[in-house]
């Protein structure tokens, strides 16, 4: 009976313990409409694909640190860590990761653009 009874509540008490352990992330999707607003301000806007693609298109005032570079890390250390980091990439997959590892270094507000670049031109009317 005593048995059953640990069996029954060990797999409750690990999830319960697990869910408690994960950390809050500091990292938020926004929307093209708020970054559009937020533009208007000197913002930390990174565009996190390549050179290659930010030269052929960018959001005005972003910066390129791509995050498949060896040196990304490296790059980030020089944003303030304490101001919010908006981040972008074609359609949000790069810039998802890229703020994961943001997250990892202590960066507190970290703002990530739903769809990327690709629903950025849709909402301005451009072609991806």
């Amino acid at each position: 009976m005593m048995r059953k009874l640990i069996l029954f509540l060990l797999p409750i008490s690990l999830l319960f313990f697990n869910a408690n352990a994960q950390e809050k992330s500091n990292v938020k999707k926004i929307s093209p409409r708020k970054l559009e607003r937020k533009l208007k301000k000197n913002i930390q806007l990174i565009d996190v694909r390549t050179e290659k693609e930010f030269a052929e298109q960018h959001i005005e005032k972003a910066v390129n640190v791509n995050i498949e570079d060896i040196n990304f890390e490296k790059a980030v250390q020089s944003l303030d860590k304490g101001k919010p980091v908006y981040l972008y990439c074609r359609s949000g997959k790069r810039s998802s990761k890229a703020a994961k590892k943001l997250d990892s270094l202590g960066f507190q507000k970290i703002y990530d653009l739903e769809g990327g670049i690709n629903s950025w031109n849709k909402k301005k009317g451009r072609k991806p």
